[in-house]
């Protein structure tokens, strides 16, 4: 009775333990992705943390209505970017928060001039990758135009891919791309010309 109780079918034909084994088998392997996406996006170490973990939490909730043998990395990063744009809003319509104790410790403290930040390897490995100039660059656009150049050109995912991840039809996912090239393109052309290449 207990066996056929462990065996019995949940979330549309998967058991438990098929469950567990899709989640590790097929999304796991994509976690670093996740969090450089998601870094790229909220640009603060903490609030990517939170993005995947939250992203992970929805996948494993939701697992029934992933199917297998698709893409898992494209069904990640649109649970990811939702997750974001849903954060988003609900930042926006709140108001600005001070941490005022930080900000007392801070002002308090002899070493304030001489404050270090705890820097984040992947963060750096990313940056160092691409370049510092190119990295500014990028996260100087806006997220949106930000979005199709880490999706397309650092993750490598279709313009298929991306426009099932983003919700937008193809056309867009393509003159969004060259929008956003273009502009990527102004914002490094001094960086070029003081690297010796032509424009």
């Amino acid at each position: 009775m207990l066996v056929a109780m462990s065996e019995t079918l949940t979330n549309n034909g998967y058991t438990d333990d098929l469950r567990y084994e899709v989640f590790n088998r097929e999304f796991m392997p994509h976690i670093d992705s996740m969090y450089n996406f998601a870094f790229r996006l909220t640009m603060d170490e903490d609030d990517a943390n939170d993005l995947v973990q939250d992203t992970y939490l929805k996948a494993f909730r939701f697992i029934s209505s992933f199917e297998q043998g698709t893409n898992a990395k494209a069904w990640l990063f649109r649970i990811l970017k939702n997750s974001f744009i849903n954060d988003y809003r609900k930042k926006s319509k709140e108001p600005s928060k001070v941490d005022y104790q930080e900000v007392e410790t801070t002002y308090n403290s002899e070493e304030a001039s001489d404050t270090t930040y705890t820097v984040d390897l992947r963060a750096d490995a990313v940056q160092e990758l691409i370049g510092d100039e190119v990295a500014n660059a990028l996260n100087a656009l806006p997220v949106d135009f930000r979005t199709v150049i880490i999706l397309c050109d650092i993750e490598g995912f279709t313009y298929e891919e991306m426009a099932k991840i983003l919700d937008i039809p193809i056309g867009t996912v393509r003159s969004r791309l060259h929008r956003a090239r273009n502009l990527l393109k102004e914002k490094l052309k001094s960086y070029a010309s003081s690297m010796g290449y032509d424009s």
